[in-house]
């Protein structure tokens, strides 16, 4: 069946900005070619292919040979359009390419306009031009090397599916429609980007996701004005409730089930184009302590694995503000036999403990750093070797005690248990500034310093939804997914938390109004 694809208004909308006038040159092919050609040249991979048909009716396909299937090309296009058995008068020739698609391409894009048959050429589309015909068919034959489907590299789970998104933004689609086969599942595409024309996908379940947040998230991916898009962090920085935050506002993966699954919760899921990581909102400051691992190993041992995340999440934050703080100012905190052994190791020490964690902590970061940007082959030997040499080098020299190599090693590796890489950043950040607070006024500026924290996670919110639910507000029929995993059979109800729907997800179990 023949159909006709238009423009959505959103799409419209973020487009008007940066509009490509529509030339006045009629309908001449050789105007319409020499247009074409001028935008796009120089353009080495710009193929226009003139032919016949009916023996005197001129006609040109135009591509760009590295992006569409060859071969469908010339079997199914060019071989069919030159046969005398396709049509045998102009009038029916046109009707066979524009109302009725009689080649067996598959989909059809008609349109009137060479603006959006330029932007069909760049999106690796093939476009069909009859001289003196107004009409522009495309057919989207683009065919181009992508990367195949594999495991996550940066949440990899022990049980559970092992396949993660992609650059390509249809393959993603397919794997979420692959879990999910339900015709409440949506999709609204949006484009943004002046240059990049870059596709984003808004997918939510409807009938589990509010309408209003649907419009929001909409709302807010079309108000972006930018030239390119590359990844989505750029949609995140845009979108995110408070830009200034030391938080993610919004959650990202690359995992297929833990999109699939915030899907079935009534949040919505961004996917860009050209980039494997989706973005989901809204999003709590708790989704991002929880791992996919939860959810496939015994609800006991989920339990047990997020009270040591939650353990060293408080040590990677707090450890060397409180090690500053009770050897600079309440020694008489420490037990006697540890607090001689502590001053018989800084003894040599010639600065305060304050400077000692800031070389330390600084030498870690920039160490982390290294391991990172430098090839993965020698990056782990030189990340350890650099940690063991500089330390013991450090702790002869007398430059720091041996003590704070252990509280800023201990801190650092405890950072790493933070499952989310953006958090676990913002927790290291965090590290510095309640570090000078301790320096400078003990326990006192430590509390101080954690007062103004929690006072900013009551007061951030994610696309309305309250950053530090369910504590605060309390929701106590939802902390059963918080600081414990229950056991599947009691989790019987969708959660409120992010302004879904709620209502039973076990079958049986009684429904519960969310609204």
């Amino acid at each position: 069946m023949f159909r006709t694809i238009f423009q959505t208004g959103a799409a419209k909308a973020n487009s008007e900005h940066y509009e490509v006038p529509e030339p006045d040159i009629g309908f001449s092919l050789d105007a319409r070619i020499s247009w074409l050609h001028e935008r796009m040249q120089p353009a080495f991979d710009l193929v226009i292919h003139e032919f016949t048909v009916l023996d005197n009716m001129r006609a040109s396909v135009i591509y760009i040979s590295s992006m569409i299937d060859m071969v469908t090309l010339q079997d199914h296009i060019l071989q069919e359009l030159t046969s005398s058995d396709f049509a045998s008068t102009r009038e029916e020739l046109l009707q066979h390419v524009f109302e009725t698609n009689k080649l067996s391409v598959g989909a059809c894009v008609v349109d009137s306009s060479m603006v959006q048959a330029l932007q069909a050429v760049l999106e690796g589309h093939i476009v069909l031009l009859i001289d003196g015909e107004p009409r522009v068919a495309m057919y989207p034959l683009a065919s181009f090397e992508k990367r195949q489907i594999s495991e996550s590299k940066n949440e990899s789970v022990i049980r559970g599916p092992q396949e993660a998104f992609v650059e390509d933004i249809s393959t993603n689609i397919t794997m979420i429609r692959r879990r999910i086969k339900r015709s409440e599942l949506k999709f609204v595409q949006l484009q943004v980007g002046e240059y990049t024309k870059t596709d984003v996908i808004v997918a939510y379940i409807d009938g589990l996701c509010k309408p209003e947040l649907v419009e929001n998230v909409k709302a807010r991916i079309e108000s972006i004005k930018i030239d390119s898009v590359i990844g989505s962090s750029y949609i995140e920085e845009f979108i995110e409730d408070n830009p200034f935050s030391f938080f993610p506002q919004l959650q990202n993966t690359e995992r297929v089930d833990t999109a699939s699954s915030a899907l079935m919760e009534g949040r919505v899921v961004i996917a860009v184009n050209g980039t494997p990581i989706v973005l989901i909102a809204p999003a709590t400051f708790f989704v991002f302590i929880q791992t996919a691992e939860d959810y496939y190993q015994r609800s006991f041992v989920s339990t047990w694995l997020r009270w040591i995340r939650f353990s060293f999440l408080i040590i990677s934050v707090l450890l060397p503000s409180l090690y500053i703080a009770l050897t600079t100012f309440h020694p008489e905190m420490i037990p006697t036999a540890l607090l001689i052994s502590l001053a018989a190791a800084r003894e040599t020490v010639p600065f305060p403990a304050i400077v000692e964690a800031f070389i330390m902590e600084i030498t870690f970061e920039a160490l982390r750093e290294a391991s990172i940007r430098i090839p993965s082959a020698i990056g782990q030997a030189v990340s350890i070797l650099g940690a063991l040499v500089l330390g013991d080098a450090a702790v002869k020299a007398g430059i720091v005690s041996a003590p704070m190599v252990i509280v800023v090693a201990l801190s650092g590796i405890s950072s790493y248990i933070v499952p989310n890489f953006s958090m676990g950043l913002s927790l290291r950040l965090l590290r510095f500034p309640i570090m000078i607070l301790a320096g400078n006024f003990g326990l006192i500026g430590i509390g101080a310093g954690l007062s103004v924290i929690m006072l900013h996670f009551v007061s951030l919110r994610s696309f309305g939804v309250p950053y530090f639910a369910p504590i605060a507000p309390l929701n106590l029929k939802e902390l059963g997914d918080i600081f414990w995993r229950s056991s599947r059979r009691f989790m019987n109800q969708r959660p409120t938390t992010f302004g879904g729907r709620g209502g039973a997800r076990v079958h049986g179990a009684p429904e519960e109004d969310g609204d």
